[in-house]
C-alpha cells in the first residue's frame, strides 16, 4: 500500500488551477535550489557543472527543477563539491 503524501501546502479551494504541494515536493524543490545556487556560485552552466563533476547533465536538470531528488550518494558528493569544489574538479580531471 502506497503511503499517502504529507501535504505541506494545501490547494487554494478558490483557484481551480491550484494544486496541493507535498512535503516531498518541497524538499525536492529546496534541494534543486541548493544545487542551482552551488552551480551558479561556481559560475558554471548546467553542462559545465555536469562535465566538471561527472554528473549527467540530464540529472542536474531534473534535480534543479525539483522533478527528482538526488540519491543519497549524490547528495553526499554535492556536499563535498560545496566544501572543496576545486579539489574535487582536480581529482575528477586526474
Amino acid at each position: 500500500m502506497k503511503k499517502k503524501p504529507i501535504i505541506a501546502i494545501p490547494a487554494d479551494a478558490d483557484d481551480p488551477d491550484d494544486f496541493a504541494v507535498s512535503e516531498d515536493a518541497v524538499n525536492r524543490a529546496l534541494m534543486g535550489r541548493r544545487i542551482r545556487k552551488l552551480r551558479l556560485g561556481l559560475g558554471l552552466s548546467q553542462t559545465e557543472f555536469a562535465d566538471r563533476y561527472g554528473i549527467p547533465v540530464a540529472n542536474i536538470r531534473q534535480y534543479e527543477i525539483g522533478r527528482t531528488m538526488p540519491p543519497s550518494a549524490v547528495q553526499a558528493y554535492l556536499k563535498v563539491i560545496e566544501a572543496e569544489p576545486e579539489r574535487v574538479a582536480a581529482a575528477i580531471a586526474a
